[in-house]
């Protein structure tokens, strides 16, 4: 009897190993704010779920080593893989090695380049970047116009890493407001890159002051660089009041920072939610469910008026 009952609870023991799923997620970059808040809601979403395990990799900006941790996932057996692109153009190969080994994948939060010629078990899970910059840039040309500056304002444009399609589209997309009849009274000074990063952006925004020319608004494509922004021109001695400063993802020190009235504007990007997003539709294909190729989660521009909803 004992040894039917041992064969037996052996069994279950070998049924539920099983029935055990596991993610692998390569990650970007760990050292990234929003980032951060995007594996705490993969992380805290797993938490949820039984019998799903969550391994997750920092890529550490590294392209060669985020495909090296894929290649890893498929050779430990995973059942589905996340990736976090370090360089959106480089995504072909991902899919390549991951549909070879017939292990289903996932894009979260950056639009890999082969969006649309992504094989079968295969996905992407973001926001809609063209919301994301539109939003913010239409807003600051709202808020020019409502300090009586419709006839003429200058600024700056902070980019993100430009081998991400976030940051080029979000660029686009302001240059594209700037070129709508109500908002082409905005001229942009100059544009330059600064890594999604606070300290560049802070350095960027100290040399373009060096100049001495006057201007009216920043806008960045995250919130690292306006705050970055804010940080230089605030060291300088200069009136935030007088500036209209915007950036995207409405994180935490974006809100401290648009309650001490020196950021105008930012754009929550439900980071936490497409984090969890990516989880399900990974055991969505892993099941053999049908999913969309493309989940989008929606942008929601963030103004003083309305900050507090999202702290």
């Amino acid at each position: 009897m004992k040894k039917i009952l041992l064969s037996a609870g052996l069994a279950v023991l070998m049924t539920s190993s099983a029935m055990a799923e596991t993610i692998g997620a390569s990650i970007a970059r760990f050292d990234d704010n929003g980032l951060t808040i995007m594996r705490n809601g993969m992380t805290a979403h797993i938490d949820t779920l039984s019998g799903v395990d969550l391994q997750m990799e920092d890529a550490q900006d590294d392209v060669a080593r985020q495909l090296d941790q894929i290649n890893n996932f498929i050779a430990a057996g995973v059942d589905a893989i996340i990736v976090n692109a370090v360089d959106t153009n480089a995504t072909e190969a991902m899919s390549a090695a991951a549909a070879a080994a017939g292990v289903p994948l996932v894009y979260v939060n950056r639009q890999p380049i082969n969006l649309d010629t992504m094989p079968d078990g295969q996905a992407f899970v973001a926001s809609n970047e063209i919301e994301s910059g539109t939003l913010e840039a239409f807003q600051i040309c709202r808020n020019l116009r409502a300090a009586g500056k419709s006839g003429g304002a200058t600024g700056y444009l902070m980019n993100g890493q430009l081998s991400n399609q976030a940051a080029v589209q979000r660029s686009k997309d302001v240059h594209d407001v700037i070129g709508m009849d109500m908002c082409n009274f905005m001229t942009l000074i100059d544009e330059q890159t600064a890594n999604w990063s606070r300290d560049e952006a802070q350095d960027l925004m100290t040399n373009w002051m060096s100049s001495g020319e006057p201007f009216d608004f920043v806008i960045a494509n995250n919130d690292e660089m306006a705050i970055g922004a804010i940080q230089a021109m605030k060291a300088a001695g200069m009136d935030m009041a007088e500036i209209e400063v915007g950036g995207v993802d409405a994180t935490p020190d974006a809100l401290v920072a648009m309650a001490a009235g020196d950021l105008d504007v930012t754009v929550f990007q439900d980071l936490a939610g497409q984090g969890a997003g990516s989880i399900d539709t990974a055991l969505a294909l892993a099941r053999g469910e049908s999913v969309d190729k493309t989940v989008f989660i929606p942008f929601i521009l963030v103004t003083p008026e309305n900050a507090a909803e999202f702290q």
